[in-house]
């Protein structure tokens, strides 16, 4: 399995006969799982040949034209064609799994699968990281049916090696490029994910978040975006970060597409403490979506996490007046901040000291004798290669080879004082003293122009945190664009509202329409 270097479209020619051109290959451009489906269902379309169109597009894309370097790695031609004839035939025997059946999905290449693809954070210390397995959730994505069609690139180490990094860009895969823009940055750590739905390259992928690599990328490149509860889903043979707030969720066009990949991968583990509960609160959640959702809400506003642009503004007082057509109420939330200090300091503790003992944890069930198995092996290895180091250092690595245990005191109390003040005296205590049932905020800014000498410049609005870091649910809709950049609309909710956070986004997003396509132009300007 390698990353196709020829167009999709020479297979087709291949088999065609030498008098007569094949017939063109059908339009997925914008078209998600949903749609896909439904013209599988009525013949205009075949899985084989609509993976033979994505991998066309990646061809065209990806690897030349833009070169967007969202995908590392994708199916051949003989593989796809046989995963594409196998999900047909069981499609035309009546053996249908479900609304994923036969729709390639592209996976973060943090994600392990089973097969001869490495599993590679983005570092050359894991370029050689076959483990044969699949994560959990890429078995359960399988069972229902998708075609596993590739992995995204990622911000190196899902964005945790330094404070001078630029997100989408890693040693295995370069810097991805915003489809809208493509001197834009499409933010991390899921960048590849977010560029290749929003560029049609896959109609869905799965990123991963500790917090806002899901919804930054989503809301910068205008797709939908949802972390799910921590615990809602199994994190098993995923590269970690922190066992306390990482979660995998879906990346897509849709509200409804996002809901229909939950069904797949929502459940408990038993192999992660963590989804004990989720067998318990799991739920159907395309069924729980409804255009009326919204009909009767309390929605808190939150007024100081919308940023200082005016264009911004505008946008998402738009978002609201519709908001409040659709019936619900909105109460303004001048603080939501209030309270909070100290917060971000206690996360930053906790991830410095799980990555370590999570990531050596993770390190030791990899085979092959010449594999890091610490944190340590790790850092040593990028300074002994300088293709790693080329364009930022790994300061926040060397920060995390100085901390304690997960038994330290000092990791133990920051956890505490972050659960708290993100949870019960954060998005609980809001909820509670506005009498809302979720609450809105402004998901990002305008992409910033990347540079790899300068790291991110990243300004815009910080509503990730207290979702990320409380584990609760966190969804992006795009809401509408500002000098043609994508902007997103984010609702938050309580643990497990994972259904109802999808039933609001949903409502909003069948409303308001406010997805655009790409169209890969070169820069905006400043």
């Amino acid at each position: 399995m390698q990353k196709i270097s020829l167009f999709g479209v020479v297979a087709l020619l291949a088999i065609a006969p030498a008098a007569a051109m094949p017939p063109p290959l059908p339009d997925v451009e914008g078209k998600d799982a949903a749609t896909l489906r439904a013209e599988m269902e009525s013949g205009q379309l075949y899985e084989g040949l609509m993976l033979s169109v994505y991998q066309d597009r990646i061809g065209r894309l990806d690897d030349y034209g833009p070169k967007l370097e969202a995908v590392i790695v994708n199916l051949s031609q003989t593989e796809a064609y046989a995963e594409g004839q196998r999900l047909y035939d069981e499609r035309k025997a009546g053996k249908v799994r479900g609304p994923l059946h036969g729709i390639p999905i592209l996976l973060k290449d943090n994600i392990e699968t089973a097969g001869p693809w490495a599993t590679t954070a983005g570092s050359l210390a894991l370029k050689d990281n076959v483990t044969g397995r699949d994560a959990p959730i890429v078995g359960q994505l399988r069972n229902a049916g998708a075609i596993i069609l590739g992995k995204t690139n990622l911000s190196e180490w899902a964005n945790i090696r330094s404070d001078n990094s630029t997100s989408g860009w890693s040693a295995i895969g370069g810097l991805t490029k915003n489809p809208h823009a493509l001197d834009r940055n499409a933010c991390g750590s899921s960048s590849g994910s977010a560029a290749a739905v929003a560029a049609s390259l896959a109609p869905i992928a799965i990123g991963t978040e500790t917090d806002g690599s899901i919804t930054c990328p989503a809301g910068v490149n205008g797709i939908v975006g949802f972390k799910p509860s921590v615990g809602l889903v199994s994190r098993t043979h995923i590269v970690p970060i922190s066992h306390t707030q990482d979660t995998a969720g879906p990346m897509t066009l849709t509200v409804r597409d996002a809901a229909a990949v939950m069904n797949a991968i929502a459940g408990s583990d038993p192999a992660d403490p963590a989804t004990a509960e989720a067998d318990a609160r799991k739920t159907d959640y395309v069924a729980a979506l409804s255009p009326g959702a919204l009909k009767g809400k309390r929605i808190g506003v939150m007024r100081d996490r919308v940023g200082e642009r005016a264009d911004v503004a505008a946008l998402f007082d738009a978002a609201l007046k519709q908001m409040e057509g659709l019936g619900a109420t909105l109460v303004d939330i001048a603080d939501s901040r209030s309270g909070s200090e100290g917060l971000g300091a206690a996360e930053f503790e906790i991830l410095l000291t799980e990555f370590k003992a999570d990531l050596a944890t993770y390190l030791t069930t990899l085979p092959g004798a010449h594999a890091p198995r610490t944190l340590a092996d790790v850092i040593a290895f990028n300074k002994a290669n300088p293709e790693e180091l080329k364009w930022f250092d790994q300061s926040i690595f060397e920060m995390a080879e100085g901390k304690g245990g997960l038994d330290n005191p000092a990791y133990l109390a920051a956890r505490e004082k972050a659960a708290r003040l993100a949870g019960p005296e954060g998005i609980d205590r809001l909820l509670k003293t506005h009498r809302a049932d979720l609450l809105v905020g402004v998901t990002n800014g305008p992409a910033w122009v990347s540079d790899l000498a300068k790291g991110d410049s990243y300004n815009g609005p910080g509503t990730s945190q207290l979702p990320a870091v409380a584990g609760y649910p966190h969804l992006t809709v795009p809401m509408g664009t500002v000098d043609g950049l994508p902007i997103g609309l984010s609702l938050i909710g309580p643990k497990w509202s994972d259904a109802e956070i999808l039933a609001a986004g949903y409502a909003y997003e069948q409303a308001s329409r406010k997805r655009v396509t790409p169209t890969f132009r070169a820069s905006v300007g400043p």
